[in-house]
């Protein structure tokens, strides 16, 4: 049984039409996707994936939505709770551009410069992941939780914090 959670695909074997993938992560893949993203669990992660392979022009476009049920820890009040997060995308890749082509277009801010490849292949599990990385929250709170920032005292500081300081140095 495979315990990380990968589904490489060699741009050589795809056709041209439009291909559908699902990957669902089992017992074992949770948690190795806990540890990836680094959150205190996952509870359910699925991802359905299209791709579309235009061989003369060297073009694949990737697109899908990946959805995963996370245990998190609020930042306020450090209770437990779960939440769905999900995450649509689309990613183009130009199978035929070199780092260096890339390199050169990056100038051009406007530019809608397409993804590399590299050594001929594409991991589906490794879009998802990254996907989903980049919609969670940094400091996770329950839904309604606000922090109330409390202030006790907004004047400013009426005793010297070196008044300590300047008796001892007077002795």
């Amino acid at each position: 049984m495979q315990k990380d959670f990968s589904y490489p695909l060699k741009i050589e074997d795809l056709g041209q039409g439009e291909q559908k993938y699902t990957l669902i992560a089992d017992k074992d893949q949770l948690e190795f996707l806990t540890d990836v993203l680094q959150v205190p669990s996952i509870k359910s992660f699925e991802v359905n994936i299209w791709l579309k392979f235009y061989k003369k022009r060297g073009i694949l476009d990737v697109w899908g939505d990946v959805k995963a049920n996370i245990g998190l820890i609020s930042v306020i009040s450090l209770d437990e709770f779960d939440k769905l997060h999900q995450a649509d995308f689309k990613i183009t890749y130009d199978t035929n551009a070199t780092y260096e082509e890339i390199k050169e277009q990056d100038d051009d801010i406007m530019a809608d410069i397409p993804d590399i490849i590299t050594n001929g292949e594409i991991n589906l599990a490794d879009i998802a992941i990254e996907q989903l990385a980049l919609v969670l929250d940094d400091y996770p709170r329950k839904e309604g939780e606000v922090f109330d920032e409390v202030i006790e005292d907004a004047s400013p500081i009426r005793n010297n914090p070196f008044a300590v300081l300047e008796k001892l140095k007077k002795k």
